[in-house]
């Protein structure tokens, strides 16, 4: 038999703690082809978002070396009470800064990606989806081109962890979020709820990788960072990892109840700017736009997520 191909992929990243393990997955995970890695400001700054997404790759140190897109300088991220990430946004760890020199801006670098691979490409939008829809709105005839969408934002019951209503990445950047949902794309969203399911207790921590590897070592000290800011900034002794569950999603989606929607996501208002709006009437004037993910097997995605922890850690 033939051994089934790696799927292409472009991970859109705003990292964070979550995103940092999510990277980590991914680029050990010999069912994923990344073929590019894009920055995009929202859990930090954007410039933040690029170095901590060209020191955690090359700390890694991966045998393909995707490219890297810079995240665009010229998005103002709105106000936070508290970040759950640190002052560096991988729990105060101090990576190494090796700055690269005349990177592309990330929409660039998507375009130039799914033009070399079309209708081959999976792009998963971890953070706000700023870049994809900088990319739609420079060649709108690209969205045909792209094989599927996996986004981590939005919420079923607009239970938000930002505001009341809304999740961190479509606050950040709600007009990029209603362009992208709006998007004639083949578009799967994991929302706050699904994604939550998935609660990692303090045990989690001894069951990562050793220090022994480079894996390992940035895992054991960004982890404990995320666990003690769940319980000091929101009085929880367990730690949801919503991104990382989203990058399952994208490769164990039979873990994964579905459902098809008409969604949309509103721009203004005091309260409401960056909430999921699901019509559930039974007459609607538009159709199904795209899939959510309404549930999840938790512990099948927590046994994946230490295997994939643990395939990075013996590749390093």
């Amino acid at each position: 038999m033939n051994a089934i191909a790696p799927r292409k992929v472009i991970l859109d990243v705003d990292p964070g703690i979550d995103d940092a393990v999510a990277l980590t997955m991914a680029l050990f995970d010999p069912r994923l082809e990344v073929l590019a890695l894009t920055a995009a400001g929202g859990n930090v700054t954007p410039e933040q978002s690029t170095g901590n997404l060209q020191a955690v790759v090359a700390y890694l140190d991966p045998p393909r070396l995707p490219r890297i897109g810079v995240a665009p300088g010229d998005i103002e991220l709105p106000e936070r009470p508290f970040s759950m990430h640190g002052a560096d946004g991988l729990g105060g760890i101090d990576l190494p800064r090796a700055q690269l020199h005349g990177g592309h801006v990330a929409e660039k670098v998507m375009w130039e990606t799914i033009r070399t691979h079309p209708r081959e490409v999976t792009v998963i939008v971890l953070g706000p989806p700023t870049n994809l829809a900088r990319l739609l709105r420079r060649d709108p005839s690209i969205a045909e081109m792209i094989d599927r969408v996996v986004i981590s934002g939005g919420t079923v019951h607009a239970q938000g962890n930002v505001t009341p209503v809304a999740d961190l990445n479509f606050y950040c950047d709600p007009l990029a979020a209603r362009h992208v949902v709006r998007e004639p794309l083949t578009k799967t969203l994991v929302p706050l709820e699904t994604s939550g399911q998935v609660v990692l207790e303090f045990d989690f921590l001894e069951q990562l990788p050793d220090e022994s590897s480079r894996a390992g070592l940035l895992l054991r000290r960004m982890l404990p960072h995320a666990f003690r800011a769940h319980r000091q900034l929101l009085g929880t002794e367990g730690l949801c990892l919503h991104d990382v569950v989203a990058l399952v999603a994208a490769t164990n989606p039979e873990l994964f109840e579905r459902t098809t929607i008409v969604a949309d996501v509103e721009t203004a208002g005091d309260l409401t700017a960056g909430m999921l709006v699901i019509d559930r009437r039974q007459v609607r004037q538009r159709r199904p736009n795209a899939d959510l993910l309404v549930g999840c097997d938790a512990a099948g995605v927590t046994d994946c997520i230490l295997r994939g922890l643990a395939a990075a850690a013996a590749a390093t």
